[in-house]
């Protein structure tokens, strides 16, 4: 798999790029872009769709929970975003990027005009060789801030650069047959031939307290892009260098295999 991957798009949610209190790993972020960077040497062209803005604003803000009402999510988001791509263009700068940022809708796909508006736009960053990175506008839109953390949107985001490969970095190791957190019989499964209805049933769970998407956003995500003939990768966000792996055809994660 490795060797044919030659447009990608990443996803990083919450929990793997920021701590509980919502104030930044930096660590990890600076690993994101190194191998962002790196991929981008190589000759791939890599997409970034980064979810972390609310967690990084509430960390900013230095308030205690996670707040339940969309409006202040939204302020937060509006706080936060400013930090996350501050912090983003800081680590590319240091690999020689430069960070480019586009705030979408997932309303997106269905509107032809915006739809070509937002493809221009992503290939003429490409082609100016910076690193596209994609969020939802959370400051206008509230779907994202209640049910996804940026799952869907990143495989709508790979169906718009005809990506022939997502990468959804998380906080748990890939999908399991019962819930590893209750359950120590639980085992992971390496590959998805077909995901199905019984599968999405079964996947539940909200995520982490600093993000959105649980498990079943992510089968979701994954589904919308296998059925659009893009391979995608379920895997822990605690290592990005792991990235690497993929590359070498080692298995990691699950792997949910493309619809031909």
């Amino acid at each position: 798999m490795g060797n044919e991957i030659k447009k990608l798009v990443i996803k990083v949610g919450s929990s793997s790029i920021t701590y509980k209190n919502g104030k930044p790993n930096l660590q990890r972020i600076e690993d994101l872009a190194c191998v962002i960077s790196e991929l981008k040497n190589r000759g791939i062209s890599v997409i970034l769709v980064s979810s972390g803005a609310i967690a990084i604003g509430l960390g900013r803000m230095n308030l205690p929970e996670k707040p339940k009402d969309t409006p202040t999510k939204q302020a937060l988001a509006a706080i936060g975003q400013c930090d996350l791509m501050g912090i983003y263009d800081r680590f590319f700068s240091e690999f020689g990027y430069v960070a480019s940022q586009i705030l979408i809708n997932r309303d997106v796909i269905d509107k032809q005009e915006r739809r070509e508006n937002v493809v221009n736009t992503i290939n003429k960053l490409l082609e100016m060789n910076t690193v596209p990175i994609v969020n939802e506008n959370d400051t206008i839109s509230y779907e994202e801030i209640l049910f996804g953390d940026n799952d869907k949107l990143s495989a709508i985001a790979a169906h718009l650069f005809e990506a022939d490969t997502l990468i959804i970095l998380t906080d748990i190791d890939g999908l399991y047959d019962k819930n590893p957190n209750t359950d120590k019989t639980a085992e992971k499964i390496d590959v998805v031939e077909s995901i199905t209805e019984e599968m999405l049933e079964a996947a539940g769970g909200s995520g982490s307290k600093v993000g959105t998407g649980g498990m079943k956003t992510k089968l979701e995500a994954a589904k919308y892009a296998t059925d659009r003939g893009i391979n995608v990768v379920v895997m822990s966000g605690e290592n990005p260098k792991d990235i690497y792996k993929i590359f070498e055809n080692q298995q990691l994660g699950t792997f949910f295999k493309a619809k031909k």
